[in-house]
This record gives structure tokens, sequence and C-alpha cells, in this order.
């Protein structure tokens, strides 16, 4: 069996999954096999990291996992050396918009200061910030529901509520997906400015090697039946990026790199 070896360092640990296996039959077939990954808190910039693979390979339920949703069958997902639970997770941005159409953008973005009982002066000041932050400034008394707000606009507030709820990491499952082509890239661009100016720890499932190269920092690539990890890419372009980084030669390397190994990785036995 293939596997990626992730080496502990010196830095601290943030975001760990330890022999991670997932059967729903008993143990008779198994989901995802003995999986290993480690994500390092690199204080003052952040990372990015995408995994990628093919669909039904395990990627959405590897978010669930550190987001709470779902446990492992076996194995340990630990957020900043704990066990996630109640006090310890992080909210996910999903590719179908999770805002709740009956309240405004400024409640929605407000809504996790809410659960942590701050006060409706102080978190509505807050929740402004990271509103204007992601461009929906004019548009914080709407309710976010579609066609009120476009597609894009929804992302925009489903991003600027996990930024506030959660700032150091942020979970996204093909949060673009489902975006035209001009929107899609605006929202790229979006996503550049936000881990440049907060460097938060974000990990982002795409299906678009482009899209992966242009962003991350790192690229997992799962292989399925069962799923774990069978190939690390690391991104060896400039930290700080925007749109003209995709004429650069290198750029275009690493994406024909990645798509070699995405085919490798899919014709593994």
């Amino acid at each position: 069996m293939s596997k990626v070896i992730f080496e502990d360092t010196s830095a601290d640990n943030l975001i760990e999954l330890r022999n991670i296996s997932q059967s729903y039959d008993g143990g008779q077939s198994w989901i995802i096999k003995d999986l290993d990954l480690l994500i390092e808190n690199k204080k003052g910039q952040g990372e990015f990291v995408a995994i990628m693979g093919m669909s039904g390979s395990g990627k959405s339920t590897l978010l669930r996992y550190v987001a709470g949703l779902q446990q492992p069958t076996e194995g340990e997902v630990l957020l900043r050396g704990k066990p996630v639970g109640p006090d310890n997770r992080v909210g996910m941005v999903f590719q179908r918009y999770s805002s709740l159409p009956w309240m405004t953008v400024l409640e929605n973005v407000a809504l996790a200061l809410e659960y942590q009982g701050v006060s409706k002066k102080e978190r509505n000041a807050r929740a402004m910030e990271m509103i204007q932050m992601v461009g929906l400034d004019g548009h914080q008394h709407k309710y976010a529901q579609y066609p009120t707000l476009s597609g894009g606009q929804l992302q925009r507030v489903a991003i600027a509520r996990s930024l506030l709820a959660n700032p150091e990491i942020i979970l996204m499952d093909e949060p673009f997906g489902a975006l035209d082509i001009k929107t899609r890239l605006q929202m790229q661009d979006l996503l550049c400015e936000i881990w440049t100016k907060f460097h938060p720890t974000i990990v982002f499932i795409t299906h678009d090697v482009n899209e992966a190269v242009y962003l991350a920092d790192d690229i997992y690539i799962l292989k399925h039946a069962p799923a774990h990890f069978a190939a690390h890419v690391h991104v060896d372009l400039p930290l700080d990026r925007n749109r003209l980084i995709k004429r650069d030669s290198r750029f275009t390397e690493l994406v024909h790199y990645v798509e070699d190994k995405m085919i490798d990785v899919s014709n593994l036995g």
C-alpha cells in the first residue's frame, strides 16, 4: 500500500489525523484505511492545503472529521493537540450555500459570536469588519438567500462567518464549484487576499488542478478504495499571489505535474 509519511517537526501541530480508517459495515470493507495527515501551525504565515482525488474518494469525509461532524471508525482526530469536541471545532464552507435564509447577512456572519455570548453591539461591529473585508458592504441588511444575493455573494457570507468564528482555521469543501467562471476567479482572488491578510490555515477541497496550484502551498492526492494519501506536491510559488502568476512558466509546469500525479494515483491498484 502506498502511503505518504508526514514528519513531525518543531512547529506546533494544528490539525492531525492519526491512522484514520472508516467502515460502514463493521469492518468488512473500508472506505478509508490507515490515513495520516499533519498540518502544522505556521504562525504569522498560515498554510493553504488542497486535497484532491477522484469523486467518492473520501475528501469531504476528512473535512467532516476535522469539523466534528463525523467520527472515524478507527484513529484519532486532533485540533491543537486535543480531540475534536464541542469546545474545540471549526466551521466549514460548503459548495451548497449554507447561510440561514431567514436571517440577514449581518446576522449570519455574527451568528458564531452570538453562540459565544458576545454582546450584540460588539458582534455586529466585528461582523461588519468581515462583511467589508469580503466586499459585501451595503448588503448587510439583506436576507442571505438566492436570488436576493448571487451565488458568489452567498459564499462570501459563508467565508466571512467562518473567519469570524475561527480565524485560525477555515475548512472549504469545493466552495466555488457551483459558481460561473468569472465569479469563481473573483472568489479565488478574494481567498488569496484573505490568506495574505489573516494568515489562516485553510484546508480546501477542489477538483480543479489550476485552482489548487494557484491557491495552495501543498497538494495532497487521495487514492480511493480504500482512501489514503498516495501523493504530495509542494507548490513552490511565491506566497503572495495574484492572477499574473498563472502566466508564469513554473505555474504551468506545476499544473501539468499535478495532472500527471492525479492520473498516476487513479491508476494505482
